[in-house]
């Protein structure tokens, strides 16, 4: 019996480096010049905000959602830090102020968009933490509902980050699993 268990944890353990491996080897890239009915950027790291704006400016979408933005944030502060015009932020992007974390982040777009009609939208996050994204998104979206094109903003991630994404990826998964 311990010898079965030793193959059986010895096995889990293989199939989690692989699956690391496997993260690790395969981060999203930038999407290409695919036009959607909208851009999402979710806030939190370097890089997203510029990637969202660019797109914007580009004629990519009519029209962008910024989720997770914090309640003191004001757009000309927005349109100061990243040297975007005001009447741009006026017409065209909402700051989501009602997200905190990856899942509420997903439930702030799914109102945003079935409120706006959205059929497609591009999600601008890092590299590391779009198949998160991604994921919370489709679970409470369902297929077909919304079309997704992932933008990942290119990181640097050393191991540590990978592994951390990693695991907050998998628990977001197995909280499914059970429920949560």
């Amino acid at each position: 019996m311990i010898r079965f268990l030793t193959r059986v944890i010895a096995f889990m353990i293989l199939i989690y480096l692989l699956g690391y491996a496997a993260f690790a080897v395969m981060l999203p890239r930038p999407a290409g010049d695919e036009r959607t009915d909208a851009i999402v950027v979710l806030t939190g790291g370097s890089g997203r905000l510029e990637r969202g704006f660019d797109l914007l400016e580009r004629g990519m979408a009519p029209r962008m959602l910024i989720s997770g933005v914090a309640r003191t944030v004001r757009p000309s502060e927005l349109a100061a830090a990243y040297r975007v015009d005001e009447r741009l932020l006026d017409c065209c992007v909402t700051l989501g102020r009602e997200s905190f974390d990856t899942r509420s982040n997903a439930d702030e777009v799914k109102r945003w968009s079935q409120r706006r009609r959205v059929r497609s939208i591009r999600l601008v996050t890092n590299d590391l933490h779009m198949p998160r994204a991604r994921y919370e998104l489709h679970k409470r979206i369902g297929d077909g509902e919304l079309r997704i094109v992932p933008d990942a903003v290119p990181t640097d991630p050393d191991l540590g980050a990978i592994f951390l994404e990693y695991n907050k990826y998998l628990l977001g998964r197995a909280a499914d699993l059970i429920g949560i």
